[in-house]
């Protein structure tokens, strides 16, 4: 398992590494020394998972307010995925970028997203199933989130060879009407090791 720095501080991919013979694989899908050796959250109270049917499906981009902020790590268990985390956190030099990283069943990639952050995601094969570990429970009175077509943002969403060029298979109303960025305050959260 490798953790890997992204070009925001505290956001972080882990490459797992499958060890294969004649009967498929074995994987270390979490290891807490290792990430408490990076400085990174290791406990978890909930693991979530989601199925989206059709490609092209967009979910995001979801917070939630401090002091219910949650810590992600998210993975595909089949089909693949951009999965995208947006700096919210107040005082961070990267305040409003974004981190895209392809997340599938065969790469083995995660995606570790700190407190603070936007996170989204939109599926590029159809059937794909969606894990994620949170070290918060979910508090829906502190449910936020950011209008994913931002063109603030300016995410490239993987959405051009939909029925419609440019726009999800699958979004909810509520994920059509978030904010955008200059709607929103930044989140007051504490910046974790390397921000410090």
């Amino acid at each position: 398992m490798e953790v890997i720095a992204t070009p925001i501080a505290g956001l972080f991919e882990v490459q797992l590494a499958p060890r294969v013979d004649d009967r498929g694989y074995f994987m270390r899908s979490y290891d807490e020394a290792i990430f408490a050796a990076h400085g990174l959250s290791t406990h978890w109270v909930q693991e979530n998972q989601s199925l989206s049917l059709q490609r092209g499906t967009l979910r995001g981009l979801h917070y939630q307010r401090p002091p219910h902020a949650e810590t992600k790590l998210v993975r595909a268990l089949a089909g693949c995925l951009l999965d995208v985390a947006v700096d919210l956190r107040c005082g961070s030099a990267t305040y409003g970028q974004h981190h895209a990283v392809i997340l599938s069943a065969e790469n083995h990639r995660a995606l570790y997203i700190p407190r603070g952050f936007a996170h989204g995601f939109c599926t590029m094969v159809e059937h794909t199933i969606v894990a994620y570990k949170v070290d918060h429970p979910y508090t829906p009175a502190a449910e936020g989130g950011l209008l994913w077509r931002d063109s603030q943002l300016a995410i490239d969403w993987p959405l051009d060879n939909q029925p419609s060029p440019g726009q999800p298979a699958q979004i909810t109303d509520k994920d059509q009407s978030w904010p955008t960025l200059s709607e929103q305050r930044p989140l007051e959260v504490a910046m974790q090791g390397a921000l410090l």
